[in-house]
């Protein structure tokens, strides 16, 4: 993965929690994985689902 060891990314995530704090990293995490999943519905030409919508 990017030629990062279990060192960095170890690293990378405690940076990201002082950052934002730990009750902020789950909607980063989520809004992340939306987002994700919105340019892969864009690329494969098919409608994005909406998580709020099956609720």
């Amino acid at each position: 993965m990017f030629g990062l060891g279990t060192k960095e990314i170890i690293i990378i995530a405690a940076i990201i929690v002082l950052l934002f704090g730990a009750k902020k990293v789950p909607e980063l995490a989520k809004g992340i994985g939306q987002a994700v999943r919105h340019i892969r519905g864009g690329f494969k030409d098919e409608p994005v689902v909406d998580d709020k919508k099956k609720q």
